[in-house]
């Protein structure tokens, strides 16, 4: 399936609206064989969290897919977030500089936040090789702005392959000391962490026994709505009630010293000082100025997280009162012991969102969510639990 210098694959793809799509599993289009994943994951993730640092591990986390798409310019590649690290799916005429990227990445988020950071270079013809395989679709957040979502096992594969991996595997990145630094423009944190409105922020990640089983997706899909009054959408984190920024703003100095490295770094620190200035009085103000309409942009923001995806499992992030909370886990625990599916959940009362803003006057900007507290990484916990209690050759 190889398909050499095809670099408009994902760009190609028809978008899909309804996001209960996703489990339309014949409609995935396979990766060429020549693509390569670009992988990296926090080490010691959940040490971290423990310590209370669940902020600095979703920066970096989000720095793997900016380090990535920066080594991409101009092109339309697939990626997801998964709260402690991340995943971009690249053609071969970018996996050299994805990967220079990735470990650039490496040595900076040890000197910078001082976590260590696994990163992985994984073509897609080993994946298959394997026994795994790399399917996507693309989900429109609206015209300018899409998430991919991923089937096969491939993800989860490249995920083995990095914690896994010894020296001696090709697909193991180790940063050297003239990586340099990674460019991570358009990275940025400055939302306070979105306060719960129904009390609770879940995080959570489930898939049927049977990985590719649409009408089983359906059906939880279905038992979700019911317990959230039909409307997953109205409890997604960002939201009127949750949305609040003030100045100094949330995650500012960590977003600077994520900045400042030599002259350009201070050029950049400086610049990100005065915009988040002027992105303030915008949102006192309730208006625009310059290409910064912080009415629209609250709107667009709203609509353009990715508080639900799909990467092999149905992961997404839900504002929750606790009798819902306590329904979906009854829910989940039932269908666990009939051996029907796998979870992992977290609650929290907060969940932290950590932006990626390609062009304000375009609105291509997309924003990742996850539970505080650990979120994803917490739940993933459970879910592995479960997962080697019902299948434990898996």
């Amino acid at each position: 399936m190889t398909m050499n210098g095809d670099t408009d694959f994902y760009a190609r793809l028809e978008p899909f609206h309804a996001f209960d799509d996703f489990a339309a599993f014949e409609t995935y289009a396979p990766v060429p064989d020549d693509w390569v994943v670009l992988a990296g994951d926090v080490i010691g993730s959940t040490e971290a969290i423990a310590a209370g640092r669940y902020k600095a591990v979703n920066m970096v986390g989000a720095a793997v897919i900016t380090s990535v798409l920066n080594a991409c310019p101009g092109l339309d590649v697939p990626f997801i977030f998964g709260g402690d690290g991340g995943a971009v799916i690249v053609p071969p005429s970018r996996a050299s500089a994805a990967a220079a990227a990735l470990r650039a990445l490496q040595q900076h988020a040890e000197a910078v936040y001082g976590l260590g950071l696994r990163a992985a270079a994984v073509p897609v013809e080993r994946l298959r090789a394997e026994g795994s395989d790399l399917r996507v679709r693309r989900m429109a957040l609206n015209a300018d702005n899409h998430l991919a979502m991923f089937a096969g096992g491939g993800i989860d594969h490249v995920d083995r392959i990095m914690k896994e991996g010894g020296g001696d595997d090709p697909a193991i990145l180790t940063s050297g000391p003239d990586d340099g630094a990674p460019d991570l423009e358009g990275l940025s944190c400055r939302w306070q962490p979105l306060q719960a409105s129904f009390g609770n922020m879940i995080a959570l990640m489930v898939r049927p026994v049977e990985a590719e089983d649409g009408a089983a997706y359906s059906r939880i899909l279905s038992q979700l709505r019911e317990i959230l009054d039909q409307d997953i959408p109205a409890h997604a984190p960002a939201s009127d009630k949750t949305l609040r920024m003030r100045w100094p703003q949330a995650g500012l100095v960590m977003e600077m010293r994520g900045l400042a490295l030599g002259w350009g770094g201070v050029k950049a620190v400086l610049w990100g000082l005065m915009t988040s200035v002027v992105q303030r009085w915008a949102h006192f103000r309730g208006s625009k100025i310059g290409p910064y309409d912080a009415p629209a942009y609250t709107e667009e923001m709203k609509a353009q997280t990715d508080f639900r995806k799909y990467d092999g499992c149905f992961r997404t992030v839900l504002d929750c009162s606790d009798g819902q909370v306590a329904a979906i886990e009854a829910f989940l625990e039932a269908e666990h012991e009939a051996r029907r599916l796998i979870y992992g959940l977290h609650v929290d009362s907060q969940a932290l969102m950590t932006c990626l803003v390609f062009s304000l006057e375009q609105s291509r900007h997309v924003h990742f969510v996850d539970a505080a507290g650990g979120g994803f990484a917490e739940a993933a916990k459970g879910f592995k639990a479960r997962l080697a209690k019902l299948m434990p050759s898996a």
